[in-house]
């Protein structure tokens, strides 16, 4: 029998063999009292590698967006971002809900950037009658597209010029960086770690914080680390708390996302051919509007008579062994616990599906 291939996130990885040992003999103390070395090391190096004064490891991207969001504003205050990036439309609105800070969301352009005409009209004047605005925020990659860092270094120049607050919810700013990288290289090869530190180190210093997830393509099984100043690392320390994510021997998962940094940056480049390779093996199926990749995500439509089959193609692939996601569009996420022959099956079985 096939062995399953989970094309439906890059979140399904499972810790390596390497990485399972480095949790096992990670030294552990109690976090909440700042006393775990795995901890405090993992915080210190994701800090120093993106060129800030400090860092909070969290348990999940969705409570490092909030501690961040909450971190840079107020109760009555709101923040710029776009319709479908992260930390608005899928972290069940907790900035507004446990937080009092309202989104100012904003439609993307076809590349995943906010027109900065719409980002400037959505500043709201000093009024009473008005929220105050206080952040934007972006995401890269947004939907597996590569935000283009001439427009990052342009949206984020403007929000300072207007004294607002700029976040990252960079859940997958190393295969942003590892795209960049290889963009710099003209993609002769594939980018070093080394390269791709320097291209994350780089897109972070447009940022007053940036939250990176560890568990997705990096391939902990748990974890996000939020960084910024150490004033603003305090603050989002005492929300982390009250959101109840203050753990105590969290050293044996932090040593996962120390093991990632150090081993895991550098083969992203991999996941990013793969999805290459996937999307150009369904390339020519009638009924199937595939979308270019630029890193790991592979979104494809249904257009024309194949729409009326989208009920029993999910179906049909878990049957023969594919997983994939289709809440709003067909997407494929490719990953360290996928290779080239699993792709190849996926295609086939697509294909065979569209062919019958």
């Amino acid at each position: 029998m096939n062995p399953v291939i989970d094309l439906r996130s890059d979140t399904v990885t499972q810790p390596t063999p390497a990485m399972r040992e480095a949790m096992m003999t990670a030294p552990l103390g109690d976090d909440v009292f700042g006393g775990d070395p795995s901890v405090n090391a993992l915080q210190d190096r994701l800090a120093a590698m993106l060129g800030f004064e400090a860092a909070l490891f969290v348990p999940t991207g969705t409570q490092s967006n909030f501690c961040g969001i909450l971190s840079h504003c107020q109760r009555g205050d709101e923040y710029i971002v776009g319709q479908f990036a992260h930390c608005y439309r899928w972290e069940g609105g907790g900035a507004a809900v446990f937080g009092s800070v309202q989104p100012q969301p904003l439609e993307h352009q076809s590349n995943g950037t906010l027109l900065l005409s719409d980002i400037e009209a959505a500043i709201k004047p000093d009024d009473a009658h008005f929220a105050r605005t206080r952040m934007l925020a972006l995401e890269n990659t947004l939907g597996g597209k590569l935000l283009p860092f001439d427009y990052v270094q342009q949206a984020t120049s403007l929000a300072k010029s207007r004294g607002l607050m700029r976040h990252l919810d960079g859940a997958r700013l190393f295969n942003a960086a590892v795209a960049q990288a290889a963009q710099a290289a003209d993609q002769k090869a594939a980018p070093t770690a080394q390269a791709a530190i320097a291209e994350a180190r780089r897109i972070a210093r447009c940022f007053d914080s940036v939250s990176v997830c560890l568990s997705k393509g990096l391939g902990a099984p748990v974890g996000s680390v939020l960084c910024g100043s150490r004033e603003f690392i305090a603050r989002a320390h005492r929300i982390r708390k009250m959101a109840g994510g203050g753990m105590r021997q969290a050293g044996v998962l932090a040593a996962a996302g120390t093991y990632a940094l150090n081993h895991h940056v550098a083969r992203l480049a991999d996941d990013h051919a793969l999805a290459q390779r996937l999307a150009s093996g369904l390339q020519g199926v009638e009924g199937l509007q595939v979308e270019p990749p630029h890193t790991n995500i592979v979104f494809v439509d249904l257009v024309g008579a194949a729409k009326a089959r989208s009920a029993d193609l999910m179906p049909y692939l878990k049957a023969h062994g594919i997983l994939a996601t289709g809440l709003y569009r067909l997407r494929f996420v490719t990953h360290l616990d996928v290779d080239a022959v699993g792709v190849d099956r996926a295609i086939s079985v697509i294909r065979e599906f569209f062919s019958a």
